[in-house]
This record gives structure tokens, sequence and C-alpha cells, in this order.
């Protein structure tokens, strides 16, 4: 058993939408296959793996650093001791000669990679991703069989109001959503508080609001939101200063009785570790949002978690970013809390399987193997550009 190529390609995701940070108009992803020796049906089982949004492709790095590292090396250095290609292995293999810290670019290069070998091994032993990591990393624990998923959207549009907005939060309850959230720290806090209050009053009995200010506050502007929002009763307040600033989140956590989430622009273990040691959160209500696919992928992942349990952290506070199914999968597998997710938006890659709705809040697992990214036609063309070289 060997692997015989990898190949990414760029795809576009772009949409004219705004948060507090970033316009989305050139956003794209890094698309990748590692296509195996192993055929059936007489295709090579191939492993699929893209970036979470949010960062962009990182097709350079991939192909001139990672990908030749990967295929240069020997081939039986790839598999475990039964003989199979091991997500571990392939990943360390693309880490060859690489410095620790610098944890950027190279995060989501790598969590690319990692994404598409475990969907390659789930898919030789002919199983579902998430019950593959249940017997494989997951300490052989019985995985979830549903998950809960909430919806992210509330962007800010150059042609979009308050009306808007509020039928697109109408329409994720709509789709089964209980939970929605929206962006904030794009406008004045009196104006964002309009457009949170007008969101609270058209959501049903049983939903709930979380708000997203992606990093874009300091202190002082932080503590005002803080302040103005401590009393909506909010889901949560998410990233409400810059990510590494440990000192002023644990300042915000102090100042806001509810919940905060943060962590998805963390790109390490080692990140992600220090969050935990110096950024003040409680873990009987706070939420980590730390995403495998942009912080150098599962095989790291690992690491972060075990690190929160020796913390007094449980893996349920943890609800990645990201909102696509590896995420999903991981979530079942190991006991998180739940995902995000982007109904009709970064498609082709936001969102759940076609036919895998949410029901009040929840979503089963499908039975496919791998990641199940075959269940999404839009992703169909992508593939076979891909196995197909």
């Amino acid at each position: 058993m060997k692997i015989v190529d990898i190949r990414e390609i760029t795809v576009p995701i772009a949409t004219n939408m705004s948060n507090a940070f970033i316009n989305f108009a050139k956003m794209n992803v890094s698309f990748l296959a590692i296509i195996s020796d192993v055929t059936k049906d007489g295709e090579p089982v191939v492993g699929y793996g893209f970036n979470s949004n949010g960062r962009y492709a990182q097709g350079a790095l991939l192909r001139e650093r990672i990908i030749p590292r990967v295929l240069e090396a020997d081939s039986d250095s790839l598999l475990n001791e039964a003989g199979h290609l091991d997500p571990a292995k392939i990943w360390a293999a693309g880490m060859t000669d690489e410095k620790p810290g610098g944890h950027g670019e190279r995060a989501v290069a790598m969590g690319v990679l990692d994404m598409a070998a475990w969907d390659l091994a789930a898919k030789l032993a002919d199983r579902p991703l998430y019950r593959h990591l249940a017997e494989t990393v997951g300490g052989g624990r019985a995985p979830a069989e549903r998950v809960w998923v909430y919806a992210a959207g509330g962007y800010y549009y150059p042609d979009g109001g308050i009306d808007s907005l509020c039928d697109e939060m109408r329409h994720y309850v709509d789709l089964g959503y209980r939970t929605v959230k929206m962006k904030i720290g794009g406008a004045p806090l009196d104006e964002d508080l309009r457009r949170i209050e007008a969101v609270l009053g058209v959501l049903p009995a049983g939903c709930s609001l979380a708000v997203d200010a992606n990093g874009r506050f300091d202190l002082p502007v932080a503590l005002k939101y803080a302040q103005s929002l401590d009393g909506l009763d909010l889901y949560w307040y998410e990233e409400p200063v810059d990510p590494l600033d440990y000192a002023s989140t644990a300042e915000v956590a102090l100042a806001y009785s509810g919940r905060i989430a943060t962590g998805e622009n963390l790109m390490s273990f080692q990140d992600g570790r220090n969050l935990l040691r110096y950024g003040g959160l409680r873990p009987d209500r706070d939420v980590l949002q730390m995403d495998p696919v942009l912080s150098y992928g599962l095989t790291e992942y690992r690491q972060t978690l075990d690190a929160m349990e020796t913390m007094g952290w449980s893996p349920a506070r943890c609800v990645p970013h990201g909102g696509h199914q590896f995420n999903l999968a991981i979530a079942a597998a190991v006991g998180l809390g739940g995902i995000e997710s982007y109904p009709g938006i970064f498609a082709p890659f936001g969102g759940l399987a076609d036919d895998q709705p949410v029901e009040d809040g929840y979503v089963c697992m499908i039975d496919a193997p791998g990641i199940g990214l075959e269940q999404k036609a839009a992703l169909a063309p992508l593939m076979k550009q891909l196995a197909n070289g």
C-alpha cells in the first residue's frame, strides 16, 4: 500500500460580504487529493482535504515543500504496524525539516494534508471517518450518532440591512438550527445593538443568538461591548479581542458574566495551551473554537485535547470553527460539544452533506466511507478534476 500522487488545486469561494475585519470577495481554499495504489470498483481510493474558510489557499506552500516531502518518503515509513497508511506518519513526513514555532500559514497547509490523510485512511478501512476515529484515536469509545450544530452567518453585506439579516436568521431556524450567529464590530456599537435586538426579536422561543467580533476590538471597546451585551442573554460573545492577546481576553472574562467563545485563529497546540494558561477562561461555561484544519490537523489537535484534560477542561467545551464534515466527524468521535455550520455560504465546501438535515439543532451522522464529501454533489466536479490529474 502506498501513495501514488498528491495533487492540489486552488478554488474560489468568493462572496461580497464582510465580518469586522475582512471582506471575502477574494477568498479561496486549497483542495487536495491523496491518491493511493489501492483500487475499489476499478478506481483508485482517494482522500480529499481542504482548508476552512477565512484562511486563503496554501497551494505554493503545499506544492513547494510539503507534498514533495511526502512523495519522496520511503513508502514503508508511511505505514503503521498493520501495513496501512498512517495519517500521523504522513503528517510527520510533511513536517520534515520544519523548525518549531512560526505557526502561521504552514499550520493551514498541514491541516489540508492531514484532513485528506484521514479521509483516505477511513476509506481504506471502508468505515465512516467518525467511527474509524472513535476506534483508532477515541480510545474505543462509542461515537455519537448525532451532534449539536449552530448556523454561522449574519455577515455585513453592501446591500443588506436589518430586515435581510432577520430574514437570514429566520431561514436558519426554518432549516432546523436552534442557535444562530451574527457578526458584530463592523458597525458602531449602537448600530450593532439595533441589529442584535432585531434578531432577538424574531427568534422563536427555544432559539438563541451568538455574536462574533472576529478579534476586532481593543480592550476598552471589548469591555464596552461586554457591558452592553451582558444583559441580553446571548449564547456567547465570540473573539472580542485579538486571539493572541490572552491578558485582554482574561480582562473581558472578568467583566462579562456570560459565555465567551474564542480560539478559532490559534494555529497550534502551544497556542491553545497558552490560551488556557493565561486567557482567564472559565471551564464551566466558556467555549474553545480551535479548528483542527487551521492548526496542523487532527494529528496536532489531539495534543490540544490532551492538554485541556490535564487542565480541567472537558472536550464538550470545544465547538470547532470551520463548518464542514471533517470537524463533524471529529466531534462525533471524541465527544466535542458540537460544530459550526455555514448553510448556503462558502460553497461548495461549507455546510453538511446534501441529505443530512438539521433537526432541532442536531445533525445525525451518515453511513458513508471516509469524511463523506462524496455526499456533496457540488464537490463532484472538483473531485473528478483532482482524481484524474
